[in-house]
């Protein structure tokens, strides 16, 4: 994998695909993984068995144990600074209630904790409206690789660690979508930040490769994991149709 790599997505579990890719190759990661919080939720008064298509927590891919899931997250980071370049960015969405632990994992695996930004949704599902505060943030952490500062295009303005969008609108789900699909408008702020013109921008857990779409259409390459063929294949669909 060079500066000249032709942009792409790969089928496949993205532990096994990132080892082949060679030690600092990357600019910059931006993900969403797992939050092992699935059985946490079942168990919790979140009505989520009226809506199983669209919840995560009924999707399969959130089920691991959590000693499953600190060994998967461990080896996912220990990946991102061998394939990091230095001082890139990796940028990880989370649950705040995994942070603290993300942010210890990233240290040990050679990064410098930046901030934990919030995605503000300002049209949330309003689910459980009668009973407790709506859920309408996201967590998402900055973190450098074997350095404390990288690229950061703040065009001389200050930038906060506070996004705020509404959810995905239709034009984004044409060809199907994920649980956890976060905003062009999101992806595309994270990377213009962090990021140059044609740097490689991979996401090890792409979903409907929302990250990959937005880093194409800024002028960015790409390299997207996907170990779900359904949503691999939408994946697929949308960045053919920015290819046309």
């Amino acid at each position: 994998m060079t500066d000249t790599m032709k942009s792409e997505i790969r089928l496949g579990d993205c532990l096994e695909v990132m080892r082949e890719l060679p030690d600092a190759s990357i600019d910059c990661v931006i993900t969403d993984p797992p939050y092992q919080l699935s059985q946490f939720m079942h168990k919790r008064n979140t009505n989520l068995k009226a809506m199983r298509k669209n919840s995560f927590a009924y999707a399969g891919w959130d089920n691991m144990k959590y000693e499953d899931w600190r060994e998967t997250m461990r080896t996912f980071l220990n990946q991102c600074s061998r394939t990091i370049k230095r001082r890139g960015a990796l940028i990880i969405f989370m649950s705040v209630l995994k942070v603290a632990e993300m942010e210890r994992l990233a240290t040990e695996a050679g990064f410098y904790y930046k901030t934990t930004g919030v995605w503000h949704k300002t049209n949330p599902m309003p689910r459980n409206m009668n009973i407790h505060f709506v859920n309408s943030t996201e967590s998402w952490m900055y973190l450098i690789n074997k350095g404390t500062s990288g690229t950061f295009n703040n065009e001389g303005r200050c930038r906060h660690d506070f996004l705020e969008t509404p959810v995905c609108p239709k034009s984004e789900r044409t060809y199907g979508s994920h649980p956890t699909q976060k905003p062009i408008a999101v992806l595309k702020e994270l990377i213009s930040v962090v990021t140059n013109p044609n740097d490689m921008v991979v996401d090890p857990f792409m979903g409907v490769g929302s990250t990959c779409v937005a880093a194409a259409q800024m002028g960015r390459r790409y390299f997207g994991i996907e170990t779900d063929k359904e949503y691999y294949d939408i994946a697929n669909r949308r960045l053919k149709d920015i290819a046309q």
